[in-house]
């Protein structure tokens, strides 16, 4: 696997890799790498020929009271891994390399950005939607790999695909991989290693709950109602408040007050310990 930190030396690789009109993925990251991240790898090295993994902790996605200084940075180990799993090569730029002095322009999605984790970290999607933009400038992938379990942020990225008449990777190349689980159904986070033993455990609540909520969703009940009986057994487990929880249309986010016949979602954010945990399912 080679590394590229500066754009330069990326493009040439890049040049390389394309010899002959070989295919190209790419699979973003912040690193702290977990068998989540993995799976995506996985699952783009079956799609194309090479595989391009970026890791880069973007600031300009974290709140002024976020966890940026504390964000789990582990390069080495991270390049190791993806090493193992065949990634061609590694994009980790510096913070000046991606946002050189002057930089001045952001990007915005309106709509499936405002709602969920869009009102509770505020400027968030523009981060993202603006770093994830450079990212396939740069690299100018045929398809990227997103995981699930940022199901808005995915929408986020197509939506701006789709309105910025992106071609590398178009709306539809941008593949979104179902979530990877523990053992007790809690989805793979870089975050999850920042609970105690004890919260850990409680933590496995959230994706039971979820579990059961959609279950009395499919059977008839009262969305309203189903919604409230999932936050108090959160509350109940041991977190400690409940960011949101929300059935909603799977491609607009909107939030929905019964079942349809168009595919839909459960997403949650909670806390609990201190950390900040989402999820999120398919209903129907």
């Amino acid at each position: 696997m080679q590394t590229a930190h500066n754009l330069d030396v990326l493009r040439t690789i890049l040049g390389k890799l394309r010899d002959g009109g070989a295919s190209v993925a790419l699979v973003p990251t912040m690193g702290a790498l977990h068998e989540g991240h993995l799976t995506l790898v996985r699952r783009a090295r079956e799609a194309c020929d090479h595989v391009v993994a970026s890791i880069f902790v973007n600031p300009t996605q974290f709140g002024p009271n976020e966890d940026l200084d504390a964000y789990p940075r582990q390069l080495e180990a991270d390049a190791d891994m993806l090493e193992g799993e065949g990634c061609a090569l590694l994009w980790a730029p510096d913070v000046e390399a991606m946002y050189p002095e002057g930089f001045a322009s952001s990007i915005s999605v309106s709509g499936v950005s405002d709602g969920l984790c869009g009102a509770d970290r505020p400027g968030h999607f523009d981060g993202v939607a603006t770093v994830v933009c450079k990212l396939f400038n740069q690299v100018q992938p045929d398809m990227a790999f997103f995981g699930e379990k940022d199901f808005q942020q995915l929408a986020v990225i197509r939506t701006m695909a789709r309105d910025l008449d992106l071609t590398h990777p178009r709306a539809h190349q941008i593949i979104g991989v179902p979530t990877v689980r523990e053992p007790d159904g809690l989805a793979m986070s870089s975050r999850n290693r920042y609970l105690s033993k004890e919260h850990r455990d409680a933590a496995a609540t959230l994706p039971r709950a979820m579990k059961e909520a959609i279950a009395a969703i499919e059977a008839g009940s009262d969305v309203k109602t189903t919604l409230s009986n999932l936050e108090s057994a959160l509350i109940e487990a041991g977190f400690s408040s409940i960011d949101y929880a929300v059935f909603a249309d799977a491609k607009s986010l909107a939030p929905l007050t019964e079942m349809s016949n168009a595919p839909a979602r459960l997403l949650v954010a909670a806390r609990i310990g201190g950390t900040r945990l989402i999820d999120n399912m398919g209903v129907g």
